[in-house]
Order: C-alpha cells, then structure tokens, then sequence
C-alpha cells in the first residue's frame, strides 16, 4: 500500500502549463499568415516561457522525494506480559507501550531485560523469545539507541525475528544497563527526532521504575 501524495497535482502543473502553451503556440504559428515581426518576437518569448515551465515541472519531480510507502505488518495482534512482574511495573509497561503505540508509528514493541522478555505488544512476529543479535547487543554494551531507518537494507535485519517479517524501521532504546526496548514501524524513514526523544524519555522512564520496583516477583 503506497501513501498519496497531495502535492502531486500541483507540481504537475508546470509541465502540462508548458507543454499546453507550447502546442498553442504551434498551432497559432502554422494557421497565421502572413507572419509580422511582433509575432515573430511573441512566438519566442512564449517558447521560452513554455520551456520553463516544462523544465520547473520536470526539475520538481526530481527533486521531490518519494513517500515511503507503508505496510500492514503481518501476525498476530497481542498483549503479553511476564506473569511474575509485580503489579506496579506491569501498569507502567502497558501504560508506556500504549502510549508508544497510540502516538509514534509504532506498530510493535517489545520490552527486554536482564535476558527476560517483559512485555511483548503490538503486532507479534513469529518468534516469541530474543535472542540479542549484534545490533540489540550493541545497545546494550554501549547503551545508546540505534534507529535502523529502513529496515530490509541492514544485513542485521534477520535478527529482529521477533517482531513482524515486513517490519519497515526499527528503533533499539536502552533501558539503564541491563534492557533495551525495541519499535518496530511499518514505515521506513518515520521517526522523526521528536519521536525519539519522546522514546528516550518514556525509556527513562521505565528504567527508573524497573530499578524502584525490580523486575522480579513480589
């Protein structure tokens, strides 16, 4: 599924202007007879104005980015947390993973520490246990994020079995020291820099939670 460009007809007017312009101007060139010096001057001018006009309209569509196109991200739809969360921690994941899902284009998330699966939401992809790979693992070692903008460009992309098998974009947020919190998009190239300071801070948020309340049963 491709997302609409609304802009698209009007930088497509240019071209066809100019190219409408330069048939009339033909067609008043060939039927005028005989032909005086100010047409001759008029005729010009108009060609060079219907060339512009073709050149800017060719010019945008170049220049103009393609939209990404978006995807239905394929599983299940679920909420699944750990059964031995105590209460408090289990209301602060849902209550961040709705709003990460509600505000961002996030479609699936997952919630990892100390080698445990928190919190899966979102769209599940086919395997339910992670297993860090070399770029969740970087996270984690050197604790800053990592935002794969395009998801199927990245030789990495096979590690991220957990989530959706045509997840677009993914963002890998460090949780403290000892979790990461992984977004995948069903856009490629969707975060925007607001989106990821709002996910930094709602992982800071859940860090200083998990350490308050722990991550272990009550």
């Amino acid at each position: 599924m491709t997302k609409a460009d609304p802009n698209r007809i009007l930088r497509l007017l240019p071209f066809f202007a100019g190219g409408l312009g330069g048939v009339l101007l033909l067609i008043n060139r060939l039927t005028t007879y005989p032909l005086t010096d100010s047409q001759a001057r008029s005729d010009v001018l108009g060609v060079i104005l219907s060339a512009v006009l073709i050149l800017i309209g060719l010019i945008g569509q170049q220049v103009q980015g393609k939209v990404p196109n978006s995807v239905t991200l394929i599983g299940e739809e679920g909420l699944e947390l750990a059964s031995d969360l105590p209460d408090l921690l289990k209301t602060e994941l849902a209550w961040s993973s709705h709003l990460l899902l509600t505000n961002t284009v996030t479609g699936s998330l997952i919630v990892y520490y100390q080698g445990k699966v928190l919190l899966r939401r979102g769209i599940f992809g086919s395997n339910s246990q992670v297993k860090p790979g070399n770029i969740v693992q970087r996270v984690l070692d050197k604790h800053k994020p990592v935002y794969l903008v395009d998801l199927k460009v990245y030789p990495g992309r096979f590690e991220f079995d957990y989530l959706p098998s045509n997840t677009q974009g993914v963002i890998c947020q460090p949780l403290g020291e000892q979790g990461v919190l992984i977004l995948g998009a069903n856009i490629p190239r969707s975060y925007t820099k607001q989106d990821e300071r709002w996910i930094e801070g709602i992982a800071d948020k859940l860090s200083e939670t998990i350490l308050s309340v722990g991550a272990s049963p009550t």
